[in-house]
């Protein structure tokens, strides 16, 4: 699986330490640096932070699931679906931009979906909204080319609306909370109802927050309603995401912010911070990650072969892995 700037490397694919067809199988982590067609390649981007103790990761027992046998029998039932889903069709550079939210589950899945599917993924990164020249929508709307785009299901909605995205083409692939963080070390405060998170809201000295979707929600949205805008206008930073910037956990990592708040899949695995939880449910936006086609896409039918892989139903312990939740009834 490439991305924009590569060079050769050598050959894996992602299953936690099995060997399938002479292909070394890494850690999760190390999947944005590999593909499994006999052209492996190094990206000029950091994969998502999955170094670092793995002891922040919320419901943790999930991984038990993935014992060495069964990642074996998943791994080929995901590879037939994909022959199933792709018929006999010629292998395709498959061209994906992809936000940062979902981005920890196509690392880990993309490269079986080459490997099943003979297609080859180029991928871009860049948030799913916002100012930033990186985010998708800017991307598209200055014509870089791209046949699916993963990313903020409502951002897809505003795409198709547009006229970027093919209407009725989205698939929903997950959905998604948004989370806080706060130094390693530091204590956790107490946030599980709305009256105490906007106490915190109110004590801390300094606020990081996403510039793309979860950002944008806190920043227009959720201070006002909560009635502490003008209070924490003077506390606030917003943090430049992937491919050039970090995530917002990395600044809170280095004490450049007291709390941070991003999709939770975004801080789960990032060194230095402890996850604190999801923010109170009562004042959750409604975000979800979907897949959807380009309406300039080349390669339509290996584009939505790639979206239907992700949203199969063997695909729910990475997502539930990564801190998204699958779309149920799939």
């Amino acid at each position: 699986m490439a991305e924009r700037s590569s060079r050769n490397r050598g050959l894996a694919v992602v299953i936690r330490g099995q060997t399938l067809n002479s292909c070394r199988f890494l850690r999760a982590a190390e999947v944005p640096y590999y593909n499994c067609l006999g052209r492996a390649v190094e990206s000029d981007v950091t994969s998502p932070g999955v170094s670092g103790s793995d002891a922040a990761v919320p419901d943790r027992g999930l991984e038990k699931l993935m014992k060495p046998r069964s990642l074996v029998r998943w791994f080929f039932t995901l590879c037939a679906a994909v022959l199933a889903i792709g018929g006999t069709a010629s292998a395709a550079d498959v061209h994906v931009m992809i936000s940062a939210g979902f981005y920890p589950v196509y690392s880990e899945l993309g490269p079986a979906f080459e490997r099943a599917s003979g297609h080859h993924l180029i991928t871009t990164r860049g948030p799913s909204l916002g100012d930033s020249p990186e985010a998708i929508p800017t991307r598209l709307a200055r014509g870089e080319a791209a046949d699916v785009v993963i990313l903020d299901g409502g951002s897809a909605d505003d795409l198709a609306r547009r006229g970027l995205v093919q209407a009725g083409s989205k698939i929903l692939l997950a959905r998604s909370l948004v989370g806080m963080v706060v130094r390693a070390g530091a204590a956790k405060p107490e946030i599980g109802s709305v009256e105490a998170f906007r106490k915190v809201l109110l004590a801390v000295k300094s606020i990081a927050y996403s510039d793309s979707a979860s950002g944008i929600y806190l920043s227009t949205t959720l201070f006002a309603k909560l009635g502490v805008a003008d209070q924490v206008a003077g506390k606030t930073q917003k943090v430049r995401g992937p491919p050039s910037g970090e995530p917002v956990a990395a600044v809170v990592a280095r004490g450049e912010a007291e709390i941070g708040f991003q999709q939770v899949s975004e801080l789960i695995n990032v060194p230095g911070v402890t996850f604190v939880g999801p923010i109170p449910a009562e004042v959750q936006p409604d975000v979800s990650f979907a897949g959807a086609l380009t309406i300039t896409s080349h390669q339509p039918e290996a584009a939505r072969a790639l979206i239907r892989f992700l949203a199969s139903p063997d695909a729910a312990t990475t997502i539930l892995k990564a801190g998204l939740t699958p779309v149920s009834g799939r």
